[in-house]
């Protein structure tokens, strides 16, 4: 019989055998559990893992927003959130021609995207949460309204340099000192100030 000298033999070599065979067949089964995929993004290939950050040729997804790319390996979904879209590194082209002169240069900067990958969809489930928490941002927006001195001409807060010179030619003075106030505690544009001082000293001269 052939039988290794320092083998067991008889019921308990049978179950010896089966125990390994069982521990190999896990063995194999956990090597199979990919823990990257394979992705296809205009036209390249990228072989991603979870929360790697990527920068691929430009694509359409706007700032923050989630989109799934072709899968062509891997277990499951992948999704990308877009992080920024950026610049790559200046590339200089220069042309010369011999005894004529000529020379010309120009510049190349490829646009690109950075991504960050989740595998699973992961990303996709958290982005409903992230809108939630973005809601309440309105209440903070209207914080400015606070700051309204009484008395302003009514939309002073969204006139430019050239509507206050201009509408401060036809404001009494209670409304000028309160857009000047405005100006000086908030919004500090110097043309608008010296436009408002300026009608206010001509109020003053027809006094």
């Amino acid at each position: 019989m052939d039988v290794h000298a320092d083998e067991r033999v008889g019921p308990g070599r049978a179950l010896s055998q089966a125990a390994t065979l069982a521990t190999a067949r896990g063995r194999l089964a956990r090597s199979f559990l990919m823990d990257y995929a394979i992705i296809r993004l205009g036209g390249k290939q990228y072989r991603v893992r979870e929360g790697e950050t990527l920068v691929v040729d430009r694509i359409k997804t706007d700032e923050g927003k989630t989109f799934s790319p072709d899968v062509l390996l891997g277990d499951g979904t992948v999704t990308a959130k877009v992080i920024a879209h950026e610049r790559g590194p200046k590339i200089r082209i220069g042309k010369y021609r011999r005894r004529t002169g000529y020379k010309r240069h120009n510049g190349f900067r490829a646009a690109t995207t950075r991504i960050e990958i989740s595998l699973g969809g992961k990303t996709a489930a958290a982005a409903p949460k992230k809108a939630q928490a973005e809601k309440p941002a309105p209440a903070a927006a209207a914080e400015p309204a606070e700051d309204h001195v009484r008395g302003m001409p009514s939309g002073y807060e969204g006139m430019t340099v050239a509507q206050v010179s201009e509408g401060a030619k036809t404001w009494n003075r209670p409304m000028l000192e309160a857009a000047l106030e405005y100006e000086r505690a908030h919004a500090g544009r110097k043309g608008a100030i010296a436009a408002l001082e300026s009608a206010l000293k001509a109020k003053e001269g027809d006094s």
